[in-house]
């Protein structure tokens, strides 16, 4: 620190206040006013140059930069900024998964009507994500975050509520401890549609692809499966883990078929999976669905597209991702938010299921 400047008592990210570094705190730090510091900072003539570099060493070391956004979504009117979005995914990955794209679209569907513009970033892990969120609102590059992939006992809950960052999870409220605005669809009652409809059909051993199991709608899914399986008598189901990758999608289905007592159904956490567990079937000489079963999760053309057509949970992605861009609205401009889930997902029975082979 310079020797001419005073240190106030200040925050974990700078401020005062422990929040984002503001303009005022920079003129308090270097004992001038707040015009004096837009004078200086911006190059305008107005100001010595010792008062200058003053101004310049007190947001250096309050770590203070312009702000990037111009105007922020809380302003009047519609309301113009951005919006961050975070995904911890490899980017081929996420090109290939048709939930992602819609889920976005919805999101710029909202954006677009507020003239506000969306900012994406891919990552690899959770600690970079909490890495790039507070940056963006040290900097002032966001008005506001949609986190997703919620994880049990999630790092970044804490992490965004100790900014103070207007943020809205896209997952169940159990997830968020209470302290991020949440936007989710009910899992168990799905889980718990499909498995009772491959019951009605006669399947007695139902096994799942699911995804990452640190991931809480993973976790939610594989519980609510055990526990409508016992309810109905049905053998205990299977859930193998994935990353959502066909291939991963593949390799576990061909250690499903290859057990001894191999399922007659198979339920996938996505529909990449399912189209190819479809593939996996054929290789191994089954019918589907005459010797096996196929569901996927999160209806899409993929689903419409595969012979036979796979069954599916439909699910209005697009909406979701417009729901959760229209609540992340009302907490940044603090209204009230409506309290609820989105729509369920609502199983579409298409060729891929029928009663099992007896």
């Amino acid at each position: 620190m310079a020797p001419h400047l005073r240190r106030g008592a200040t925050g974990p990210e700078g401020g005062p206040t422990g929040g984002r570094v503001t303009i005022r705190d920079v003129a308090a730090l270097a004992e001038v006013s707040v015009g004096a510091v837009s004078l200086a900072l911006n190059g305008r003539p107005g100001v010595s140059g010792a008062t200058r570099e003053r101004i310049r060493a007190a947001a250096e070391e309050l770590g203070w930069v312009p702000s990037a956004v111009a105007r922020s979504l809380a302003g009047p009117g519609p309301g113009s900024g951005t919006v961050g979005l975070v995904i911890t995914r490899p980017a081929r990955q996420l090109g290939l998964e048709p939930f992602y794209m819609e889920f976005i679209s919805g999101i710029e569907s909202v954006l677009e009507e507020r003239s506000a513009t969306l900012l994406l970033r891919l990552v690899r892990d959770r600690e970079q994500e909490i890495a790039v969120h507070r940056g963006w609102w040290r900097t002032r590059r966001v008005s506001g975050s949609v986190l997703v992939d919620l994880a049990e006992a999630d790092p970044r809950i804490p992490a965004l509520a100790a900014l103070g960052m207007p943020a809205v999870a896209a997952g169940h409220p159990g997830l968020t401890g209470g302290e991020l605005t949440a936007v989710w669809t009910d899992d168990s009652a799905a889980v718990e549609a499909v498995v009772r409809y491959l019951a009605m059909l006669g399947h007695r051993r139902i096994a799942r692809v699911g995804g990452d199991p640190e991931l809480g709608h993973t976790a939610i899914r594989t519980r609510a499966l055990a526990a409508v399986a016992a309810q109905l008598g049905l053998e205990p189901p299977r859930s193998l883990p994935t990353d959502f990758s066909g291939r991963a999608g593949a390799r576990a289905t061909r250690m499903l078929l290859a057990s001894p007592n191999r399922p007659t159904a198979i339920i996938y956490d996505n529909d990449i999976m399912a189209v190819a567990g479809i593939s996996v079937a054929a290789e191994l000489g089954l019918q589907v669905p005459a010797d096996l079963s196929l569901i996927a999760w999160d209806d899409s053309q993929l689903c419409r597209l595969t012979h036979p057509a796979l069954s599916a949970m439909s699910h209005d992605v697009h909406g979701y991702g417009a729901l959760v861009a229209r609540t992340l609205f009302d907490v940044v401009e603090r209204r009230a938010v409506p309290v609820g889930p989105a729509p369920t997902p609502v199983l579409v029975p298409r060729g891929s299921s029928a009663p099992p082979a007896h």
